[in-house]
């Protein structure tokens, strides 16, 4: 397991040096250029080739790349060409709120969805299995966007049960300790801080969530299907063993691995695709971050968001191969 460990780490630096190829190329064949971004359209020649000069962006695409490359691997990301702050300080605070955010979704996810796939499974061709699929294809065919205004208008606007945007009232002057509002709350022990930061996340966590619920559901349904058939399920059944250990411990224990694959996927989609979600419901996270940056050319903030997304995707990955050998001990990755 260990040299399985040290492979896969090792295999995540061409993973990374081709991200940061891509990303850098890309970035550089938008159209304008954060010269002409910060100074504006009026902007004259001579002023935007100044400024680019001075951002050194004049120089040959292969030095910049170098350059930049070389900064990374002194842990600097940059600074921020329309702030002026440091990349690794700015994109702190964002990150957290994204990664709180896409917790809470996946949390929301994996508990509805798994359950709602074992009693489809568990009463197949039955009407809570119909109900069950017919609320899963409703999930994946929804738009995000659609969801969370929807949610917007009738929970907040409607009802006025929960806020509308934000992480929490502002005028609570709430000061963060490490950016994770949820966890800082019950750090200080402050459950009226705890419940508003709960209020704000439910109405994007279940519009981020409601897609990987679907998926999830269906993915479970069809892997205890294929289970709840098997010899051994039906041996644990002639013995007398109760229907509740049958499904929850026998059948789901193995038909976990493709849900496993489905959790680390899911759990990538929803931190680098958050950025829907973020703007409807105006949350400061990474999405967000990388969205004002595009608009105005921001180059270092682009691509060092990007790479950052890109290595969480690669290390969830990674948790969700090494998950597979503690779920399956027929696993044996030092064989393979």
């Amino acid at each position: 397991m260990i040299a399985y460990t040290i492979r896969r780490l090792l295999m995540l630096i061409p993973v990374l040096i081709g991200m940061s190829i891509i990303t850098f190329s890309i970035v550089h064949a938008i159209p304008g250029g954060p010269a002409q971004a910060i100074l504006g359209e009026r902007a004259t020649p001579e002023a935007i080739a100044q400024l680019n000069e001075k951002m050194g962006l004049n120089d040959p695409l292969t030095i910049q790349y170098f350059r930049y490359v070389g900064n990374l691997l002194q842990g600097d990301f940059g600074t921020s060409l329309k702030t002026g702050r440091p990349i690794v300080e700015e994109m702190g605070p964002y990150l957290a709120a994204t990664f709180e955010l896409a917790f809470f979704a996946m949390a929301f996810a994996i508990f509805f969805g798994v359950n709602l796939g074992i009693l489809s499974a568990w009463r197949h061709n039955s009407v809570i299995d119909y109900t069950g699929m017919i609320i899963a294809l409703v999930g994946v065919s929804m738009p995000i966007f659609w969801l969370g205004l929807m949610e917007q208008w009738i929970f907040a606007q409607e009802l006025g049960w929960l806020p509308s945007n934000g992480r929490i009232d502002p005028r609570m002057g709430f000061e963060s300790i490490t950016n994770f509002y949820f966890l800082d709350a019950l750090l200080r022990g402050d459950f009226v801080a705890l419940q508003e930061v709960l209020s704000h996340l439910l109405l994007p966590a279940i519009a981020l969530g409601t897609i990987p619920l679907a998926i999830i559901a269906r993915m479970t349904r069809s892997s205890m299907l294929e289970v709840m058939g098997s010899d051994y399920i039906r041996t644990a059944r002639a013995k007398g063993v109760s229907e509740g250990i049958v499904v929850y411990k026998h059948a789901l224990k193995n038909a976990f691995i493709p849900i496993v694959t489905v959790f680390g996927l899911q759990m990538g989609m929803l931190l680098g695709g958050a950025v829907l979600t973020e703007t409807i419901f105006s949350w400061p996270g990474v999405g967000r971050y990388l969205y004002d940056a595009i608009n105005a050319r921001d180059y270092p903030v682009i691509q060092s968001g990007i790479l950052v997304v890109a290595t969480i995707f690669v290390l969830i990955n990674l948790i969700v191969d090494l998950l597979y050998a503690y779920i399956d001990p027929r696993i044996h990755y030092g064989k393979e």
